[in-house]
């Protein structure tokens, strides 16, 4: 048997035309880049393990052999991890864009793993006046859609979101959005790397050449009549050891934000895997055979079989706790707690 343990998986950093050239202060070693990065794959398959049993393996090679309790009675019927996390550095616009659901995925992207992609975006650092694009104004349908495309207008279409620091949007497949540059952003994601562009600003890479649209595809899973995207409010959890807010969740994810000054407890649950990812602070991570250094910018992947851990930070720490849940089942425990479906509803987005 194969006790669990707490195991760090190591970041990879992807180049893009929208990246920024430092990733500080989250990698403090990634800066005076050569090539721009925009984003840090946190949970890719590919991604390495860093330690515990599955030390130098993938991710993906650890998933498909590590023991069943360890993936947990709910999500251990997923073939591959299902979760993805990623920091987004953009210092331009990302490429308008959108993403298909499962029912498409699965019918017409076999070949790209049959997956869609509902994502979400946690705000860590947001300049004065930075802002998301989410979803398009009501009464815009495809023509007008497509007129903007060509009139290069089609920004003017847009829900705009100023944004702020600690806010967070939930993007439902099928809407269209983009990011704006100025911000650092956590998205958590159906693992799914599949993405419709439609409008790229007119990019050229150095060979003169635009990068792929996808047009027709888009407008196949847009929903032009609206979807369930945009700011969510967070819902404040009771704990006596950390402030702990419910951030978004639905059939894919469910992620919370802790802020710790003391020791805090970290209970497991056998149905389900925890995600750990350190948003700021440093300190010790404890598990019941060995103790670990933590700082920002880690991904930590905690078995569902592991009954327990302990954080204790040196200094106070942000951080995201992420599962893979049975919203039903979450709604019915918020409920327990006293919450109204009023405001669970505007959080659990079944």
């Amino acid at each position: 048997m194969v006790e669990p343990v707490l195991t760090r998986i190591d970041p990879i950093f992807s180049p893009r035309p929208w990246g920024a050239r430092s990733l500080a202060p989250l990698f403090p070693e990634k800066t005076n880049l050569q090539e721009l990065l925009g984003e840090a794959w946190l949970t890719a398959l590919d991604s390495q393990v860093a330690t515990g049993p599955f030390a130098r393996k993938s991710l993906g090679e650890s998933w498909r052999a590590m023991p069943a309790e360890w993936r947990g009675t709910r999500s251990g019927s997923y073939l591959e991890f299902p979760i993805l996390v990623k920091f987004i550095f953009p210092n331009d616009k990302l490429s308008i864009q959108v993403h298909p659901d499962d029912s498409y995925a699965s019918k017409y992207e076999q070949a790209a793993g049959g997956r869609g992609k509902t994502e979400m975006w946690h705000i860590l650092w947001a300049q004065p006046g930075a802002e998301l694009l989410i979803g398009l104004k009501p009464g815009v349908t495809r023509e007008l859609f497509l007129e903007g495309i060509a009139r290069n207008t089609v920004e003017d279409l847009f829900l705009r979101y100023s944004v702020q620091a600690g806010e967070t949007y939930f993007v439902e497949a099928g809407t269209q959005h983009t990011i704006c540059p100025g911000l650092i952003v956590c998205e958590i994601q159906e693992y799914s790397d599949l993405t419709y562009r439609v409008y790229d600003y007119g990019r050229v890479d150095a060979h003169g050449n635009s990068r792929e649209l996808q047009i027709e595809k888009a407008l196949q899973v847009t929903r032009f009549n609206g979807t369930r995207s945009g700011r969510v409010p967070p819902l404040p959890l009771h704990s006596p050891d950390a402030n702990k807010h419910l951030l978004a969740a639905c059939s894919f994810f469910a992620t919370e934000r802790w802020d710790c000054d003391r020791t805090t407890s970290i209970e497991g649950d056998s149905a389900e895997f925890q995600l750990i990812i350190f948003l700021s602070g440093r300190g010790t991570l404890h598990d019941s055979a060995c103790s670990y250094f933590y700082r920002p910018g880690e991904a930590w992947f905690l078995p569902a079989s592991l009954e327990l851990a302990l954080l204790q930070p040196n200094e106070p720490t942000s951080l995201l706790r992420v599962t893979a849940p049975d919203p039903k089942l979450l709604t019915r425990q918020l409920q327990n707690l006293g919450f109204e479906q009023e405001a669970i509803s505007r959080v659990v987005l079944e």
